[in-house]
């Protein structure tokens, strides 16, 4: 397993930064496991994540607080955006058509509502806010170290 590589980032266009590459890297079937508390970044994140995978800077991404899934079709590929928050439980993720929303990107916050259904393999990405107001830390894990290296713009180290 890949070790975490934890990033700053210093301010909101740092946190987008980081949601573009990771939608450039994205592919169908993958989860990008979104934690932190309240106010941490998670839904920010999401939101520039879903316009950078759209091309679109200006698309309404409205929080999926209380319908807990939307969902957007990206150049022929479905990404839905979860808001677990108000899950009863990871027994209702079937009813939300969890398997098969997993055929395309799924970003998921409150992961930890999954429970047995988290996927292996999946990005986690766990944001928490730092002294300055716009600073964030995230620590990044769950990738293989090629694309987990390319989202943190870090050099794979060899093995040689």
């Amino acid at each position: 397993m890949t070790a975490p590589i934890t990033l700053s980032l210093p301010d909101e266009a740092a946190t987008v930064a980081l949601a573009a590459r990771a939608a450039r890297l994205a592919r169908p079937g993958d989860a990008i496991l979104l934690e932190g508390p309240l106010g941490a970044g998670k839904s920010a994140f999401a939101r520039a994540f879903l316009r950078a995978a759209a091309g679109d800077p200006a698309l309404e991404v409205p929080s999926p607080t209380f319908t807990l899934v939307q969902s957007y079709e990206l150049s022929g590929m479905a990404a839905h955006h979860m808001d677990l928050y108000r899950l009863e439980g990871p027994d209702a993720l079937p009813e939300l058509g969890w398997e098969e929303m997993r055929e395309g990107i799924v970003l998921v916050e409150w992961p930890e509502r999954l429970g047995a259904w988290a996927p292996r393999g999946a990005l986690r990405l766990a944001l928490a806010q730092a002294v300055e107001a716009d600073a964030r830390t995230a620590i990044l894990s769950g990738w293989d170290p090629a694309r987990l290296s390319a989202l943190a713009e870090v050099p794979v180290a060899n093995d040689a």
